[in-house]
């Protein structure tokens, strides 16, 4: 169970020839845990809890539709409201936003009123028609003008029935004017968010047209970078270059023109100080800037070849896509396992809220559930599971692509790769890797938990700490999103690690790293020039679906306020060109690592032919001429050379 359990010093990759169960203690681990959350799911149940949150329950500690027991000490408990099957709130308006509940009292009614109920006798009139009281229990309804503090707060707005949750909830957003005054004000005298809104409504076709665009842009893009990466990559590298060279020239040039301004002595006193002071500023602006700039062309310099990698895996991952189009797919049967989780977690923990034994609280007199002693733990647990339950489901989706990817990469005859290698892939995670993912989720869950904490602590403390502990809290929360986002790489890298050949995950991790470690250039290449390539395809994608939709609201000259529907629009296409890029950029992390564990045990000689792609292949080939022609003559040196498979490259 220990990251330093291997006892191996060195062992030969072997993809794909044998199978077995890897990190199985901490698979034992992580379904004991699961049996613990579904444990924190039942418990409710059996307490009754969630029945209180489905039907719902009085200040008094009745459940609402239900024959309840009484509670020692609250007089109006223990009553039968099997008629009564909805809460009713006194003053719904009464809201405690900081501990995000409702002050009001509340009561189970049979009947929510459906039309505004302006006096007492209304009330009373409603009560006596429809057999429902909205006045305190303990009250007849020929009583109620005699006891208008135990009565709901006048006006009563009319309500409506939530189905599931069998809470009234007031139709009139005009209730809320207490703690809303503003908003409504602004809405009420400029009409901004009533024309917004209609311009959604009204140009909900259009939306839902751009969104579609933005799904045809998004796999046009994909299809873009496979065909012409090259060109794409050499004009961005070429970009960035000029831009550098000429911005750095514009800051020196600046600061002679500045400098021979002040030097001419044309200047006020005062002016000659701001003067000064800007010739200053443009010297360190420009010392900056050049030292920046040469570090830039001397890393350009140096990885200039291994562009041509980045190129040659973008060519072959445009390749794995026409084999395996569900690649494309995985992100949203990932979101969908997300959000039935989510859901499922959100109601465990509302369940949770309604959980414990009945307390009274004697300022107010209301009942209120509290979890006591070691239940109160429950929650904790809870959030815990919520992080780690998130990353195992997500490293699920990273080992899917990984085992696909590899299986494409290692089969040397594309005609006997499997009928659905997505779900083969699925199916070998879950028969043999489901250990590993467990403890790489719970890796990054322990980093994770912390950044949270600090981060929760920093909102709470704001504006009360000094600027010491302030700044030692940011550099924390930063420190360890750079620790995570790290290990989440090392993470998918182990997982490509396991799919290849099998292994637990601290030894996968092990070889991964040592792997990335003597191609470190490479690495460097493919995460600066591959991410900014993919990143500007993003930004076009969502600057061509801006466009279309500038270019066709523009049209529907009845809509004034088309602003919101654009925004809906780019939000969208970002997070649709996200989902795919994303996904096109694990597979070429993919692929560079099947490639240098390729070409690291493999030469092209009889017996260790290269398993890679002709693209990936014509890379390796003019990586050996170089070396040739570095090397000056054809001795042992070329033979050296060839065999090492193009890695100095």
């Amino acid at each position: 169970m220990g990251c330093c359990s291997s006892t191996e010093s060195k062992r030969d990759w072997e993809p794909l020839e044998e199978r077995s169960c890897t990190d199985i203690p901490w698979l034992i681990i992580f379904m004991l845990f699961c049996a613990g959350m579904v444990s924190i799911c039942i418990f409710p149940i059996a307490t009754g809890a969630a029945s209180r949150l489905l039907s719902g329950y009085d200040s008094y500690g009745n459940t609402c539709g239900k024959n309840n027991t009484k509670i020692e000490g609250v007089p109006l408990s223990g009553r039968d409201m099997r008629e009564n099957k909805y809460v009713f709130f006194l003053d719904p308006c009464n809201l405690d936003l900081i501990n995000r509940k409702i002050k009001s009292i509340s009561l189970c009614v049979s009947k929510c009123p459906s039309t505004e109920l302006k006096t007492l006798s209304d009330l009373k009139q409603f009560a006596l028609n429809n057999g429902s009281k909205l006045c305190s229990y303990d009250i007849s309804p020929s009583r109620y003008p005699s006891y208008p503090d135990k009565c709901p707060k006048l006006p009563v707005p009319p309500s409506k029935s939530i189905p599931v949750l069998h809470r009234c909830v007031p139709v009139d957003i005009s209730c809320y004017a207490e703690f809303a005054q503003a908003f409504i004000t602004f809405v009420g005298d400029n009409s901004v968010l009533r024309r917004v809104t209609a311009g959604v409504m009204a140009s909900k076709e259009i939306i839902m047209g751009l969104c579609v665009l933005a799904l045809v842009l998004s796999l046009i893009m994909m299809v873009v970078i496979r065909y012409i990466s090259k060109v794409l990559v050499w004009i961005l590298t070429i970009l960035v270059i000029i831009g550098s060279i000429g911005g750095t020239a514009v800051l020196w040039w600046l600061y002679a023109d500045h400098r021979k301004a002040l030097d001419n002595n044309a200047l006020s006193v005062f002016g000659k100080e701001v003067a000064s002071d800007n010739v200053k500023a443009l010297l360190v602006y420009a010392i900056v800037a050049t030292v920046f700039t040469v570090v830039l062309l001397l890393v350009m310099f140096f990885m200039r070849k291994r562009v041509a990698l980045t190129i040659s895996l973008f060519h072959v991952a445009g390749k794995v896509f026409i084999h395996l189009p569900l690649l494309a797919l995985q992100p949203f049967w990932t979101f969908m396992c997300l959000m039935l989780f989510w859901i499922y977690w959100i109601t465990v923990l509302l369940s949770l809220g309604t959980s414990g034994t009945p307390v009274k609280n004697n300022s107010t007199g209301v009942v209120e559930y509290q979890m006591q002693g070691p239940l109160q733990y429950l929650v904790w647990y809870h959030a815990v599971g919520l992080i780690w339950i998130s990353e195992f489901i997500l490293a699920f989706q990273q080992m899917t692509i990984a085992g696909a990817v590899v299986t494409y990469y290692f089969t040397r005859n594309k005609s006997k790769l499997p009928v659905t290698p997505i779900l083969s892939s699925m199916a070998r995670t879950v028969r043999y890797h489901l250990g590993t993912l467990a403890k790489g989720s719970f890796i990054i869950t322990l980093v994770k938990i912390p950044r949270l904490i600090l981060m929760y602590i920093h909102s709470q403390l704001k504006g009360k700490e000094n600027a010491c502990a302030r700044c030692m809290l940011k550099a924390c929360v930063c420190c360890l999103w750079c620790l995570e986002k790290c290990l989440t790489y090392l993470n998918q890298n182990a997982y490509t690690a396991t799919a290849i050949n099998s292994t637990s995950f601290c030894t996968s991790a092990r070889d991964a790293f040592m792997i990335l470690v003597e191609n470190a250039l490479r690495v460097a290449a493919i995460n600066t020039v591959g991410d900014f390539v993919l990143f500007l395809g993003k930004v076009l994608v969502v600057s061509c679906t801006a466009f279309a939709g500038v270019l066709a609201l523009n049209y529907q000259r009845d809509y004034t306020v088309w602003v919101l529907p654009l925004l809906i629009v780019c939000l969208f296409a970002f997070l649709v060109a996200h989902c795919f890029l994303s996904v096109f950029e694990n597979v070429v992390d993919v692929l560079f690592l099947c490639f240098a564990v390729d070409t690291k045990y493999n030469d092209g000689s009889p017996g260790r032919e290269y398993y890679m792609d002709k693209a990936l292949m014509e890379y390796v080939e003019n990586s050996k001429k170089m070396s040739w022609y570095k090397s000056g003559d054809g001795d042992g040196r070329e033979m050296k050379s060839m065999a090492r498979g193009g890695t100095s490259a």
